[in-house]
């Protein structure tokens, strides 16, 4: 079974990151074995930035085999992103 990935695009200027990253550390502690988490800092991945259409941080973008399945922009609440998770994890496959 594919492993959904989660795509935190961040700053390190940016102060509504510094909120979102506590969350996201607690997930993967969560949901790590389910989820694949990948911090990206657009200051130092333009391309990919660019790629995703990144304008704002944070964004996180939930992707399963390579197709975009959920897109946050700025802080977004644990149980949100849980529940999300939770269930992109049960129906993505290969």
């Amino acid at each position: 079974m594919a492993k959904p990935i989660l795509m935190d695009f961040y700053a390190d200027w940016c102060g509504p990151c510094k909120i979102q990253d506590p969350i996201l550390e607690k997930l993967e502690e969560k949901l790590g074995d389910k989820i694949e988490f990948k911090k990206i800092n657009v200051d130092d991945n333009l391309q990919l930035a660019n790629k995703y259409g990144i304008r704002v941080v944070p964004t996180l973008i939930l992707e399963c085999n390579g197709k975009i399945i959920e897109h946050y922009i700025g802080v977004t609440r644990p149980e949100i992103l849980e529940a999300d998770l939770n269930k992109a994890a049960a129906s993505c496959t290969e």
